[in-house]
């Protein structure tokens, strides 16, 4: 039986205090980076909802898709997610990091960021269906973004930014959602299309 909270064997960890965040910039997809970036946008059913964010509505500046098992639907900020069928490959990715990790996942959000004008904002994956101690996996895929991470109990800290390359693994477990928030900012420069998966556990 897995232990769900193993510590990885072959992840770096970042020096991020009470967090478990692990970091590899060169993960073994199976398949070119861009390759698979590509069939992702080409054959993905995207879609751009509305959030709403302190009692405004918003269109959200990304595209998003949502896969699953069988009924583990997913609701952030008012959208509620119902799981499309795993495709293979996503099927396939899922392996890879599940025998990297020793973990187990039963869906994953995709995110589509068009450019450089696409962001993310602050925010921590601490919704109940994720449970105490929530652990997911990100692919990153296409153009480099930084991954910001900004303490919720020290505000005196400095924000620390990890910049995700393509074809890369991040992993964030233990107490990393409680302490603290995460976000992709928009950039000056002009960007290329990049698409990422964050592999999770619901349980419901």
């Amino acid at each position: 039986m897995r232990d769900l909270f193993s510590i990885p064997k072959k992840l770096e960890r970042i020096p991020l205090q009470n967090a478990e965040v692990y970091y590899q910039p060169d993960f073994d997809l199976g398949f070119p980076p861009d390759l698979l970036l590509r069939r992702l946008i080409d054959e993905t059913p995207w879609r751009q909802e509305n959030i709403n964010v302190w009692g405004r509505t918003h269109q959200q500046p990304r595209l998003v898709a949502w896969y699953g098992d069988a009924g583990k639907s997913y609701s952030y900020s008012g959208i509620k997610l119902d799981p499309l069928p795993w495709t293979e490959i996503l099927l396939n990715i899922r392996d890879k990091i599940e025998r990297a990790t020793d973990l187990n996942f039963n869906s994953v959000l995709l995110n589509f960021y068009r450019d450089n004008n696409d962001s993310m904002g602050l925010h921590s994956d601490d919704e109940k269906e994720l449970g105490s101690k929530p652990s997911i996996a990100s692919v990153s895929l296409g153009a480099s973004r930084p991954l910001t991470f900004k303490s919720k109990i020290d505000f005196r800290k400095k924000p620390v930014k990890i910049i995700l390359r393509s074809g890369s693994l991040l992993l964030m477990k233990g107490d990393t959602q409680h302490n603290y928030k995460h976000g992709i900012a928009k950039e000056r420069q002009a960007l290329g299309p990049r698409v990422n998966l964050t592999f999770r556990t619901i349980f419901s």
